[in-house]
Formats: structure tokens, sequence, C-alpha cells
């Protein structure tokens, strides 16, 4: 282990002033958050059920630049989960499936480049590139969402894109109760209930507020796959393909909140249960049209049963203490993971016409995920002449354990059935990632500039172990931060931020595992000793109030990414390169017996495919510009019409070995369009909302793929009866969006460069309209 003097001393140093000054910490947050409402001062959970005013982007006050959305900016188009809700806001798009909202990509970039915090906290999920699914969280347990642009030294620096603060409903903030119930009807007639509750008040001598939901999800999506031996080439087969989502979210959140002494004790607890079963039914023909059986190559079914839980704790206790604000907080979360996937296919022999019986297969893959992370931290926060100080430690142990079971069976006899799925190829792998994270923050305000600047010093102790195999690594980096806030008048405001960002290695790279055939025809090895990405940036933004409600806000950014992680060759020959070569030998020896290597005509070995590894290599660049708006056009006489816009363009440049590109999966902009018309004398209100995301492009070894989409409208209309009940009728996905890809697959690095495709695949995915009827009713 290399020894991290810096580290060790600088977490020393504030051990001991933490100590001098009796510990404690604040809840980590994404940025300063606003103070807590005072008792009293609470907002009526009525106002949720029925809103009397349209609800507009809040103007924040962290001085690190934030953009702030509550649950009510979005409600009124009946957002199922967060996915939902941030796919209104600006710079973020998805690279889903049609109608799926799950990896968040700020900016465009790849979703582990962005930081996920729930409260304020960092969460586990299940990729392997750190990400977690947004659609797990529920939006009716939201209260608001932050986006977060620029790093601060008080928070994790994992946030080269920034960072999505998924603020939770707290008891302090709220009081009353209400309920929630009605059903959403899919294009197929498939109807799914949805109903929850949430309820705050004074508990104990403290507030308690609790919520749960039941959700029920359903996607159902239609593809249709052509292939080509190339572009414009002969056409090779046809595969029309069902596949349908169904399953039940469960969850349940819960905060109490208590003066104890001098201070204030908060408990949060978050749970989220989901499961679901995903199936894939498809067929291939080898004609463009034809649905015969004189045409068909194979016929394909594929059950997925998921089972996925998430459960977060935090307890934090702030006082005063030494002069200034103390507090310790810990954290645990977890997420388990475990999928049931049966894939089999009965295949035909396209030599005979009609196509004979080939075979029929079937794979069974049993996958277990457990993932969990204990934090801690201790802080204290004080006046240092005209400067406020804030100091601290976090910690961090993150335990990573995986599972994988494969047994394959078949049979070449029509009619006979598959054999038990037995003798499962077992894999396990344990990652286990220790961070010690000491951090100092100074912020200042003065008539008209605010500012905040720190350091942050984040070293990780990694450990991994793949089937037996053991190595370890550690590695730590220096993150400076600083944030200014320029008043030029009471409504605009001018904001630059500077600072440096980290990207940690996905799970999968850094196994020491080796995967034939990974890419093509070539495998691929992990890299225990990787290191992260490092990213420095620079956000300058200018936000204007527009009247009481309305703003305007516009944002230039630019990351210049460091030591990129990109798949290289090893120089290694892959085991289909090695397995080709002797049954070249082997044939070359039956025609010439008694022959060795210096016999003429005896094959050489020229392999075309190698192992393939991780490595820190490269730089790249992101950059673009960020609009948004939402105003009431009172100055036009209309006060009660909302409108809502954000248009982002995005850019960025990598050199992947194959040439420059864009950072993969990168859409190329990403706009939205909206209004509310309110019609207060009649107790109603309707709106719409249009969103459309640019191209985006994907290149790794041995595959290419650009993928389009098409447009999404959503509108509402709503009836409210008097101050307790409302009911909403909402549409999305009505104009029927489809997906399109485009992939360009080689058997290895040569033939990419050269262009000698395997393949050429054009697929388009489509899913119809989804139509939401819900009641909300406060008491």
């Amino acid at each position: 282990m290399k020894k991290k003097l810096l580290a060790a001393s600088l977490s020393r140093a504030l051990a001991g002033a933490l100590v001098v000054a009796s510990g404690g910490a604040f809840a980590q947050q994404a940025a300063p958050s606003a103070p807590t409402a005072p008792e009293g001062a609470v907002k009526e959970l009525d106002t949720i059920v029925v809103q009397g005013e349209i609800t507009y982007r809040d103007r924040a006050e962290d001085i690190a630049p934030t953009l702030s959305y509550d649950l009510e900016y979005f409600q009124r188009f009946e957002p199922l989960t967060v996915g939902d809700m941030l796919k209104r806001v600006p710079s973020v798009a998805f690279v889903s499936d049609v109608l799926e909202y799950d990896g968040a990509q700020l900016r465009g970039l790849d979703p582990s480049y962005t930081q996920i915090l729930i409260n304020g906290k960092k969460v586990p999920g299940a990729g392997n590139d750190r990400s977690f699914f947004v659609d797990r969280i529920p939006a009716e347990l939201v209260e608001r969402i932050e986006i977060v642009r620029a790093p601060s030294a008080n928070r994790s620096g994992d946030a080269v894109a920034g960072a999505l603060n998924i603020i939770l409903r707290d008891a302090y903030e709220f009081d009353g109760a209400y309920v929630r119930a009605g059903a959403l009807r899919f294009d197929d007639g498939e109807v799914k209930p949805t109903y929850g509750a949430v309820a705050s008040g004074e508990v104990g001598g403290g507030r308690l507020l609790g919520g749960f939901n039941v959700q029920g999800r359903y996607n159902p999506k239609a593809k249709y796959s052509t292939r080509f031996e190339e572009p414009g080439g002969d056409f090779v087969n046809r595969e029309d393909q069902t596949d349908v989502r169904d399953g039940d979210d469960y969850s349940a959140n819960v905060s109490y909140s208590r003066e104890i002494g001098t201070g204030e004790l908060k408990l949060t607890g978050l749970y989220v249960l989901t499961d679901r079963t995903q199936t894939e039914d498809s067929i291939e023909y080898n004609d463009p049209v034809s649905t015969s059986r004189d045409n068909l190559l194979s016929v394909n079914h594929q059950l997925v049963e998921i089972d996925q839980t998430n459960l977060t704790f935090g307890a934090g206790y702030e006082f005063d203490m030494a002069g200034g604000r103390s507090g310790i907080d810990f954290g645990y979360a977890s997420f388990e993971d475990e999928s049931f996937d049966t894939e089999e296919e009965t295949s035909y022999d396209d030599d005979d016409t009609p196509p004979s019986f080939d075979e029929v297969e079937g794979e069974r893959t049993l996958a277990d995920t457990d993932d969990t992370e204990l934090t801690f931290r201790l802080a204290h926060k004080r006046a240092v002449g005209l400067t406020d100080m804030e100091f601290g430690l976090d910690y961090m142990d993150k335990a990573r354990d995986a599972e994988l079971q494969v047994s394959e069976v078949g049979s070449d006899v029509e009619g006979d059935p598959l054999p038990p799925y037995a003798d499962f190829d077992r894999n396990t792998s344990a990652i286990d990632e220790t961070r010690i994270d000491p951090y100092l923050m100074f912020t200042g305000a003065g008539q008209m500039l605010e500012w905040q600047a720190g350091l942050r010093y984040e070293s990780a102790d990694v450990d991994v172990e793949a089937d037996g195999d053991r190595e370890s690594n550690d590695y730590a980096v220096l993150l400076p931060s600083a944030s200014f806030r320029w008043n030029l008048s009471d409504d605009d405001r001018l904001t630059l931020s500077l600072g440096r960002t980290v990207r940690r290695p996905n799970f999968d790279f850094i196994l020491p595992l080796t995967l034939e055939g990974e890419y093509g025809d070539n495998d691929f090895t992990g890299n225990p000793q990787l290191d992260p990405e490092t990213a420095w940036g620079i956000d300058l933004g200018f936000e204007r109030r527009l009247g009481r409600q309305g703003i305007v806000g516009v944002n230039l950014f630019y990351r210049d990414v460091k030591d990129l992680i990109e798949v290289v060759n090893t120089g290694e020959p892959s085991d289909d390169a090695l397995g080709s070569y002797e049954d070249d030998v082997e044939e070359f020896l039956d025609d010439n017996p008694g022959a060795d290597e210096n016999t003429p005509g005896y094959p050489e070995f020229d392999p075309q495919s190698f192992v393939y590894t991780a490595a820190n290599i490269g730089d790249g660049n992101v950059y673009g510009i960020e609009f948004d708006a939402s105003t009431p056009l009172t100055a036009l006489g209309m006060p009660n019409t909302g409108v809502f816009v954000n248009y982002s363009w995005l850019d960025s440049s990598v050199d992947d070995g194959f040439g420059d590109r864009r950072f993969n999966n990168q859409a190329k902009y990403v706009y939205n369009v909206g209004f509310i018309q309110d019609l207060p004398s009649w107790g109603a209100s309707f709106g719409a909302s249009y969103r459309k995301q640019g191209d985006a492009e994907l290149r790794v070894l041995a595959e290419e793929v650009e993928t389009r989409y098409g447009a999404d409208l959503e509108v509402f209309i709503e009836k409210r009866f008097g101050e307790n009940l409302s009911v909403r009728l909402t549409g999305s996905n009505l104009l029927d969006a489809e997906k399109d890809e485009f992939f360009d697959k080689f058997d290895n690095a040569a033939d990419q460069i050269a262009r000698d495709y395997d393949e050429y695949e054009l697929e388009t995915e489509s899913a119809g309209p989804v139509y939401q009827l819900i009641a909300r009713y406060s008491f």
C-alpha cells in the first residue's frame, strides 16, 4: 500500500480540532440548504393536494450554483418516479428503453458521472458503473429536487457532471395528512393501481412524518430489428419482438425531528421494494416481411424475475458547542438485487428450404448482488472574523458482494423437453472500499459578493476478490473548489464556480476476472490497479428574477477530464484466436502426417483478436450551454398562465484509439417546452409538456451504436373540489415515441478500423400512450 502522508496529516489535524470543538457533524448535503422551517411555519399538506397557484422553479440561495424544484413544480403532470420528474429539468437526458427513465445523464454524460444523493447522502445502486437508477424513488415521497452544477468541499467529489440531490419530505416542513389513489391504463388495455398516503404532526415532543406508496409498474413495448451484412448490403434476417415489464413498487419513508438540549436530533429512513418480471418473446425470419413457417429461423422466450430492495437510514445530532455549531451523523444504506433469468431458444437450419429444426437451447442465470455503505461524519462550523469556517471528516466503508450462477442445457431432438437446469457454473466477487475524506471550507458575504472556497482530500483503499484471486489498490486526490456570486441587483445575479471532481472506476473493470468474448471475439480482463478519472471544471451563469415568481437563467460549463478510463489491448491473443490457431494446426497435421513447424505451409500464428483491459489513458473535454425559464405571463395580462422552457446544447470530445468522438451516449441536445393554464373561477387547470432530446452515439471495441429518440408529449386536466380534494387526468407518450438504434458490429479492432462488418442492424422500439386518473384528499 502506498503511504498517504497528506491524507494522514490532514486527517489528524482535523480530528484534533474536532475533539477540541467537541466533535459533531452536519448531515452531508449537496449544498447548504435553506434553514429548517420553524414550528408553526410548516407547509400545510392540503396545499400539496389542491394547488392554489402555479409553481415555478425556486431561486436557490446556495452559493454553489443550484437549481431547485419543489414537488409542486412537477405534480400537475403526475410523475410516477424521480426519473419522470427529471425529464422536465435542464440538461438531464436518458438513453434507456422507451418510457424508461432510470439512469439520469446530467449534461448527457454516462450516469456514472452524475452523483445521486438522497437527503444529501450517497446511496448504492444496481449499476456496475456505480450509478443509481432514479426510477427507484417514487415521486410522491419527494419534497424537492436540487441540481447542483458545481462541487463544494463539504460533499463528495464524485460529481464530474454535477449532482442530483433528492430531498425527501421532512417532518418540520409539512403538517397534516392526505391520501392518494388512482389507476394507470396502458396501450394494450392493462390497468395498474396506484395508492399511498402521507401524514405529519407532533409526536413525543418532536415532529414525525411518514408516508408510503404502492405503484403498479407496466411497460409493453414492441421491437423490430432488421440485419444486413453491412450498411446498404444484403439482407440477413429480421426479428420481431415484444418486451413487457410488469411489476409493483412498494416504498415508505419516515422522518423524525426533535430538539434536545441546545441541538436537534433527526432520524430519517427510506425503504423501496421492487417486484418485477420482464418477458421478451422474439421470432426471427429469413425474409423482410414474411411470417410464414417456411421462413422461420428461431423462436426465443426469455423471462426475468427481479427483486430489488433499497434501505437507507440516517441519524444526526447538531448542537451548539465551543462557540460554533457541531454535529455527528451516521448513515446506513443497502441495495439488494436478485434476478432469475431463463432464456430458451429453438433454432432452425437455414441451409434447408424450408428451414428444418436444428436444436433447442436454454440458459438460466441466477444473479445476486448485495451492496452496503456505512458512513460517519464529524464536522464543526464557526465564525472566524468576517467569514464562516467549516471543517470535517467523512468516513465510508462500502462492501459489494456478487454471485453469478449459470447453467446451459440443450437438445437436438425435436419435441423433446429441455433437460433440468443443473451443474451451475458459479462465480463470486467481493469489493471492499474504505474512504477517509477530510475537508476545510470558508464562506464569506459582502454587500454584493458572496463566496465559498475549500479543499477536500479523498483517499480510498480498495480490496477486490474474484473466484479466490485477491488484489488491492489505493489512491488519493486533492479536490479544490470555489464559487462566487455577484448580486448585481435585487433581480440579477452572476455566478462563477471552479473545482476539481472525480469519477471512480466501474466495478467490473477492477475485478481480477477474464471474460471470454466480451467484445466480439476479443476477451477482457479486469485491472484492479485502475485510478479514478479527474476533471477540472468551470461554470459561469447569469440569472434574473422575472416579477414575483418568474425566473430565467443561462449557464456555460466546461470540464477537462484527465486519466480517462478506456479499453486497451494487452497484446495477448484471445481465447478465440488461440482456439482457431489450434484448429488450423490440427487440420494441417491431418493433411500432412509427420509435419512440424519447419514444414512449408505450416500455419503461422497471426491473431486477429486479443485480450483487452481497462487503463487510464487519454484526456477528454465536455462543454455546453444551459438555458431555462419559468414564469407567469403577468406582463401580458395573463397571470394564470405559466410557461416553462429549458434548452441544453451539449458537446464533448475524446480520443478512444479509433479517432475522435463525443463521450459515449451524450445526447447532442435536450429541451422541454410546456405551459399550465389555471382557471380559478372553475377550480380547474390544464397544461401540456413537450420534450425532445438529440441523437446519441456510442463507440466501444467491436461495436458502434447510434440512438435516436422521438418526441414525448404529455397533457393534464385537473379539477379541484373545495380545499381538500383534487382529481387529475394525465396522458403521456401521446406521440407514440419511438427509439431507433443503428448497430455497426465487428469481430475485432482490425475489422472495425477497416470497416469489415460482421453485421449491421437497425432496431426500432415503440410504446403507446399511458393514461392516469389520480385523486388526492387531505384531512
